[in-house]
């Protein structure tokens, strides 16, 4: 009896181990779960929403391991992000911060701001009013459609056109590295400040987003778990991202 008891025990203890090496290996090798913690990505990401992240999109540099152990440089079975791919990246200057923007440049690319518009390669990207917008936490702002060169478009808002981010140098990205900007325009630390996110190295890359698994608005104190259900943005879960 006692001998059975002990091969159970050891049965659970290797039926737990499995479990996390597969859960490690998913994490590692297809997808991870990632929140969003600041309104850099509204309208398309809020705060509080849930996404997993493609971890096979742009193949695999040493930042798709958990910890980031430095076992290889550059990526294995790499592939480029495409303009307008909304990803997860380690931040340049302190790779132990997760960072979230949209790839607008690519390498060989040059990315300038001028009166408030994108311009890639010297070309104005095309944007269409699409009315007011009411980003939480931030106020009424203008939503806009823009439209990235081979036709791909997605919602960016903004307060006007004569912000400090608004007009910049050109900035020709370097081999190795692409350009990200957040869609709240006037409200996000990008590749559009130099000492703070500047070009993205490429090795940096952890993964496209894909879509939102949970979205929360924060809306009442964590002790209260009657309201849990209602900060939920039903209408939100399972949303692609584009």
């Amino acid at each position: 009896m006692a001998r059975r008891k002990s091969g159970g025990l050891i049965d659970n203890i290797k039926t737990l181990l499995y479990a996390g090496l597969i859960a490690i290996g998913i994490r590692t090798l297809a997808y991870e779960p990632f929140n969003i913690p600041s309104g850099s990505m509204i309208p398309t990401l809020l705060v509080g929403d849930y996404l997993f992240v493609s971890k096979y999109s742009y193949g695999y540099s040493r930042y798709s391991l958990p910890l980031s152990p430095p076992l290889f440089s550059g990526r294995i079975f790499g592939r480029l992000p495409e303009r307008g791919d909304v990803a997860v990246f380690k931040l340049p200057r302190d790779p132990s911060q997760d960072y979230i923007k949209r790839i607008v440049g690519l390498p060989g690319d040059t990315v300038q701001m001028r009166g408030g518009h994108l311009y890639i390669n010297g070309e104005e990207l095309p944007r269409r009013p699409e009315g007011d917008y009411l980003a939480e936490g931030e106020g009424l702002r203008h939503l806009y459609s823009e439209t990235m060169p081979g036709g791909r478009q997605h919602p960016i808002i903004k307060v006007g056109d004569g912000g400090p981010l608004d007009d910049t140098p050109e900035f020709k990205v370097p081999p190795g590295y692409v350009f990200g900007m957040g869609d709240n325009r006037d409200n996000s630390l990008d590749s559009r400040v130099p000492n703070a996110v500047g070009f993205i190295p490429v090795e940096n890359l952890v993964g496209r987003a894909e879509f939102i698994f949970l979205s929360v608005d924060g809306s009442a104190p964590w002790w209260e778990i009657w309201e849990w259900p209602f900060e939920i943005r039903w209408n939100r879960i399972l949303m692609g991202v584009h």
